[in-house]
């Protein structure tokens, strides 16, 4: 049995532990102190790899092979195991597909087989303008077989391009040409245009021309052209009257109607709205023999306006359409007959006899509507009563409405009635930089013939007859731009045509 420890020998030996304790602790301690003050070791310089050059890539075309001799349905893996039992998220991801990049040229891209072999696939989408390439042809006159039609398409197709001065020559107006028209003056072809600035500009084409001298010296004296800015903003239209020759009455989109005095030479306000700050721009003007102080005007807000001149600038306001009412035009001889063409794709004939309703709900007589597949841009009526628009569905459509003076005020247009009777396929796709396209009838015809001018794509002016049969298509040379502002002299076979850059082009 060991003997008892006195308690000085235990506090001894407790001692010695604690030391000991202390002494692990303190060496525990400084060799952390040692490795936070040591530096960091400097890593080793990476190497650089160098980058392979990216090999070209070509299209792997897939071959055409036996589905039953590569095993199709029964694919395994090393293991013996079909891939089709394999759960989705265990399979191997599928290699990633290269996108193409750069320029393609379709030709180098044609999928492998009969089915898809087609070059021709997309000529049916191909739109656009294809300046200088005819429609109208030496043989569509040729091959007519009524002679009486073949010789009116010969004598309009005998229109020869103004000879003066080249078209680039005749700048009528600084910006490009929104409205035009000729004076109705029969002795000799006076035409007015109107630019997107304001301008009203004169061109007088019996004006004398360059002598062969001055020609052959390279010394050509450019014009005559008078330029006036009677507007601010876009003259959008430009009436004379036959009964009043002497007044020029323009709408402009600084929504004012003004009246030029050809012998003061002053122009004059005719209408503008009550309150200065309102915008209300003028889209199209149109007036009747029969009411010589009566002016219909559209707006770009939809709504056609009645201003009587005696009545000091008030007009009388309907509101017909949601959108921009693009052109109109009264019945010739049935003046309260109105035909709007609207952005909403409509063509509506209106009633001014029959006005009924109070406030904005004072509204003519609707006689009928014709729905477009797209926006119709103008609606022009013929001295005959034939209707005819300008669509974005590319078509000018004819519509028979010889009938309209047997109709009554509240009269209700049968489907038949309001439906065209003739489809003119035609390119109407302007763009940005080319003006509207729209029909413009000859409003009296010398020789009786009911036709209408409407511009073509191609640097062009297509005419064609009440029956949808085209008479001509006038060109000449230096004709560089669309004249796409294209009008009838009111009784003579006379067109002019203005452009985008505000050239003239002028047949006789």
């Amino acid at each position: 049995m060991a003997p008892e420890l006195s308690s000085f020998e235990a506090r001894r030996r407790a001692n010695v532990v604690n030391n000991a304790k202390l002494l692990k602790d303190s060496a525990e301690h400084a060799a952390k102190m040692r490795r936070a003050a040591a530096p960091r070791p400097k890593p080793a310089p990476s190497k650089k790899r160098k980058v392979p050059e990216p090999a070209p890539r070509t299209r792997v075309m897939a071959t055409r092979q036996s589905a039953r001799l590569a095993g199709a349905g029964n694919e395994t893996s090393d293991d013996g195991i079909k891939l089709d039992d394999i759960p989705a998220e265990l399979k191997p991801p599928a290699p990633k597909r290269i996108r193409k990049s750069g320029d393609l040229q379709l030709s180098n891209l044609q999928v492998e087989g009969q089915r898809w072999s087609s070059t021709g696939a997309l000529a049916s989408f191909v739109q656009g303008a294809q300046p200088g390439v005819r429609t109208f042809t030496e043989d569509d006159i040729s091959d007519t077989a009524d002679q009486k039609l073949m010789n009116l398409r010969r004598e309009m197709n005998d229109l020869n391009l103004y000879g003066g001065w080249a078209p680039n020559d005749i700048k009528i107006t600084p910006e490009r040409v929104y409205a035009l028209t000729f004076h109705p003056i029969q002795d000799k072809p006076i035409i007015l245009a109107g630019d997107k600035k304001g301008t009203l500009g004169f061109f007088d084409a019996s004006q004398n021309t360059p002598t062969e001298s001055e020609e052959e010296e390279d010394n050509v004296p450019l014009p005559q052209v008078g330029a006036f800015e009677v507007h601010s903003r876009t003259i959008s239209s430009i009436k004379v009257p036959a009964f009043d020759p002497n007044s020029v009455i323009t709408s402009s989109y600084d929504s004012s109607i003004r009246c030029l005095d050809l012998q003061s030479q002053v122009s004059s306000q005719l209408w503008q709205p009550d309150d200065d700050d309102e915008d209300l721009g003028i889209t199209c003007i149109d007036m009747s023999p029969e009411s010589k102080d009566t002016i219909i005007f559209s707006t770009l807000e939809g709504s056609l306006g009645r201003l009587d001149r005696r009545a000091k600038g008030k007009a009388e306001m309907w509101s017909l359409c949601e959108q921009k009412i693009g052109g109109f035009s009264l019945n010739p001889l049935l003046p309260h007959l109105v035909a709007t063409a609207s952005l909403d794709r409509s063509l509506k004939v209106w009633d001014l006899r029959m006005i009924k309703g109070k406030g904005e709900l004072r509204l003519p007589s609707l006689l009928g509507e014709h729905q477009s597949r797209l926006s119709v841009s103008h609606a022009s009526w013929s001295r005959g009563g034939y209707l005819a628009t300008s669509s974005y569905d590319d078509t000018v459509k004819i519509y028979d409405m010889t009938e309209a003076i047997k109709w009554k005020p509240s009269k209700d247009l049968l489907k038949e009635e309001i439906n065209p009777v003739h489809k003119i396929p035609h390119n109407n796709q302007t763009g940005r930089w080319v003006t509207i396209l729209k029909p413009q009838w000859q409003t009296n015809p010398a020789d009786g013939v009911e036709k209408f001018a409407i511009a073509n794509m191609n640097r062009f002016v297509d005419i064609y007859d009440s029956e949808g049969k085209q008479l001509a298509q006038l060109d000449g040379d230096g004709i560089t731009a669309v004249p796409a502002v294209a009008e009838f002299h009111p009784t003579s076979n006379w067109v002019a045509g203005g452009t985008g850059s505000g050239k003239l082009c002028l047949w006789m």
